[in-house]
């Protein structure tokens, strides 16, 4: 399997405990993930109202993709996760949930709160890009 290399820096500050960049394998096979949202299998948006469970859900939904395309969260070298909140508090409540997941492989991400997501009572979207395995 091929692996990234992330790139963490003592030229940055050190508070911040994330990757600010993968470098990818010559050759490799790349997977980009549209948004993984909180929905079930009719559509409709589970756990209206909290954050860090609608978070997990489109967090299993992403697992989903990624497995479907050869992939996993092993694999993965970037996510975007995207926060319809302006509230700092939301954006750390999905921030834990998604660090908590790639804890053995945390890559680059960005986090940041948006106006409005595509559905109603959607909190949480979260993107990635992943190598295949």
């Amino acid at each position: 399997m091929p692996e990234a290399r992330f790139v963490r820096t003592a030229k940055l500050s050190s508070v911040a405990e994330y990757a600010y960049a993968a470098v990818l394998p010559a050759h490799t096979q790349i997977v980009f993930c549209a948004g993984a949202c909180p929905i079930d299998l009719t559509g409709a948006v589970v756990e209206v109202g909290d954050v860090a469970a609608q978070t997990r859900r489109a967090l299993a939904n992403l697992q989903t993709a990624l497995e479907e395309a050869g992939a996993s969260y092993s694999t993965v070298v970037r996510t975007t996760i995207y926060v319809a909140s302006s509230r700092q508090s939301d954006l750390v409540a999905a921030w834990d949930v998604t660090h908590a997941t790639f804890a053995e492989n945390e890559p680059p991400s960005t986090l940041l709160g948006v106006a409005a997501l595509g559905y109603a009572n959607q909190l949480v979207e979260i993107d990635a890009i992943a190598l295949v395995e």
